[in-house]
Formats: structure tokens, C-alpha cells, sequence
């Protein structure tokens, strides 16, 4: 397992995000079918959680930037901070909506389509941000979804204070527009890939990389899909006084699946913004940079495999700054830690003569 390799790319806000969505689809949907029965307040705790670390991280990003002005002499820190700025104001109108929406499921005093209007005030933002960030090279991920989902949260709101009273298979069809347009573009990587494979004048590199994007847009995009059949069904089948042939939490695992999928794809996703919490650099290395004794482990791979023919241990210093062999052998296996080219700063500390 060679860790340097594993987090080099890891991206610490993705993984946050999607653990959080990861667990607060789990509790909203045990709450639907009553298996629990605690307040919706406690169930929206992950999203509460992921609200208070996106707004403390902007405060210490904010206050690091005051008392620094020399942080300010870059240009690309200067994009990173108002990158920051603006992903804050579209976080507090995220977390207006959620307010909203917790406090309408908990007492039912106001309509669904007041409890949307953040969210829709996030999409038209949100297309001005898309385009900033297109001029700057910043990622927009969540923005792009919400510009080109406004009218379906708009059916969506008008839908559940019944102001229409369509089926929910024809509510969703902003949603069913963008999953084909999705899948179309799996299958143009399915077969883009397919084409790199059999070209022996591509390097193995791209045509893994190749191979590995296409497999993971299919393993997100097709869990959805399915995830939205089985939601529009089960919806379609209350409104019908129909005897639903599943709950909501067996509806929700192909969504499960999907967060499973994007937690482990946030271990190669590089990026993310360098001023959250003040850290001015990738989480990985700020980490390293606090902790100076993860730098070994770091610049280590660990070989764990099958050997009943050793038994002694062999033991190799020269002196140097190099990094040590070890082999620890048991009777039934063998770890070898092996010396690797340095990446990460590694400091030695010898003990004084």
C-alpha cells in the first residue's frame, strides 16, 4: 500500500461533502419509513455539520488573509479567496434552504414553493458563477447542477404543494433530459476507451486513464438512473393509494452506491480550494506540515505477501539518509518495507556522538 500515491490527489472537501450527503440520505430516509422516529432537526445533522465547517473554514481563511497582505501579491490567491467568498454565499443560501425545508417538514406552517426560493435564487447565481469560473479555471461542479436544475426545482415545489397535479414521472423530466445527456457521454467513453485500448500507439498510462474515467462515470451515472426510476415509482404509487411495493430506504440504494463510488473517487480527485481554514496549500501537505512524522510513512510502500521459506530478519543501515530495508517475516507471511525515491520531505533526526 503506498500511502503517498493514495493521498497525493485526495480532495478533503468532496470527501466531506459526500460523506455528509452519504449520511443524511440514510437518516431521511429511515425517518420516512419510521423505522426512526426522531425529529427531522437531528436527522439534517450532517448537512448542519458540513454548513458549520464550510462556515468556520471561511472565517479563518478570511481573518489569515487580513493579517497577511503578502498573501495578496498573487494573482492566483487572490482567485482562490474569492472563489472562497463565493462559495460561502452560495453555501448560506444552501443552508437558508435547508433551514426552511427541515422547519416545513417539522410543522408544516408554510408552502413548499417559499421553502424553494433560496434554492432557486442559488441557480440564477449560480450561472454567473459558472461563467467566472470558467474565465479562472476553477471547478463549479455543484453550480452547474443547480443552473441547469431550476426548473425542476420549480416543478418540484409546485408539485408538492400540489398547485399541479402531474404524475411525478412527468415532474422529473428536467431531471430524465439530464441523465440521457449523461449517459450518452458514458457511452462515448465506454467507446473512446475501447478505441485507446486497441491503439498500441497510446501510452498504458492514458489508456488506463482513459479506461478509468470511463468506468467511473458508468458506475455514477447508471445508479442514478436507476435510483430515479425507483423514486418516480414509489412516489407515482403513494399518490395512486397503491400498495408500495418498496420503502424509501431500499429506493435509496443505488444512491448509496453513488455516494460510495464519489467518496472513493475523492482519493484521486486533486483540487479544492487552498484557503479554507487558512491552509494556503493541498490538504495533504498541510497535514504533512503538521505532523512531521507522517513524512516516513509517507515515503513508504508496504509489500505484504506469502513466504513459509524465511525465517531469520535481515537488518540494513549504511549510515546514510537513505531509508531502511526491514524485512519482518512470521511463519506465514512476510511485510517488507521498501526504500522509495523521495516525494515528500523527509527530515532525519540522529542522536548527537
Amino acid at each position: 500500500m503506498n500511502f503517498q500515491r493514495l493521498f497525493q490527489d485526495f480532495n478533503s472537501s468532496k470527501f466531506i461533502v459526500y460523506l455528509c450527503l452519504l449520511i443524511f440520505s440514510i437518516l431521511f430516509a429511515l425517518r420516512l419509513d419510521n423505522t426512526i422516529t426522531i425529529s427531522f432537526w437531528i436527522v439534517f445533522t450532517p448537512l448542519w455539520f458540513w454548513k458549520c465547517l464550510v462556515i468556520t473554514g471561511a472565517i479563518i481563511g478570511t481573518v489569515v488573509w487580513i493579517r497577511n497582505p503578502e498573501y495578496r501579491l498573487s494573482d492566483s490567491s487572490y482567485i482562490h479567496f474569492k472563489s472562497m467568498l463565493i462559495s460561502l454565499s452560495l453555501q448560506l443560501l444552501l443552508l437558508m434552504f435547508e433551514l426552511l425545508v427541515c422547519d416545513k417538514l417539522e410543522s408544516g406552517r408554510h408552502y413548499w414553493i417559499l421553502a424553494f426560493i433560496p434554492l432557486v435564487f442559488i441557480s440564477l447565481l449560480s450561472i454567473a458563477v459558472c461563467i467566472w469560473s470558467l474565465k479562472n479555471d476553477r471547478a463549479f461542479e455543484m453550480e452547474l447542477f443547480c443552473s441547469v436544475n431550476i426548473l425542476q426545482f420549480i416543478f418540484i415545489a409546485l408539485r408538492m404543494d400540489r398547485f399541479i397535479t402531474w404524475s411525478w414521472v412527468l415532474v422529473l423530466v428536467p431531471l430524465w433530459i439530464l441523465l440521457c445527456l449523461a449517459i450518452i457521454g458514458v457511452l462515448y467513453a465506454l467507446i473512446f476507451a475501447a478505441i485507446l485500448l486497441r491503439t498500441p500507439e497510446i501510452a498504458a498510462e492514458q489508456r488506463r486513464a482513459s479506461l478509468h474515467s470511463a468506468i467511473s462515470y458508468s458506475l455514477i451515472v447508471l445508479p442514478l438512473l436507476v435510483f430515479l426510476v425507483l423514486l418516480s415509482n414509489k412516489l407515482d404509487s403513494l399518490q395512486n393509494s397503491s400498495s408500495p411495493q418498496m420503502n424509501y430506504f431500499s429506493t435509496c440504494i443505488p444512491l448509496y452506491f453513488t455516494f460510495a463510488i464519489l467518496l472513493c473517487l475523492s482519493f484521486g480527485n486533486k483540487g479544492g480550494n487552498l484557503w479554507w481554514f487558512g491552509m494556503r496549500k493541498d490538504f495533504c501537505s498541510f497535514l504533512l506540515s503538521i505532523c512531521p512524522c507522517l513524512r516516513v510513512y509517507g515515503n513508504i510502500s508496504y509489500n505484504l505477501h506469502f513466504n513459509t521459506n524465511i525465517a531469520s530478519t535481515a537488518h540494513q543501515n549504511d549510515g546514510s539518509n537513505d531509508m531502511t530495508n526491514i524485512t519482518t517475516q512470521t511463519s506465514k507471511s512476510v511485510i517488507t518495507r521498501q526504500p522509495k525515491k523521495f516525494i515528500i520531505p523527509h527530515v532525519s533526526i540522529e542522536s548527537p556522538d
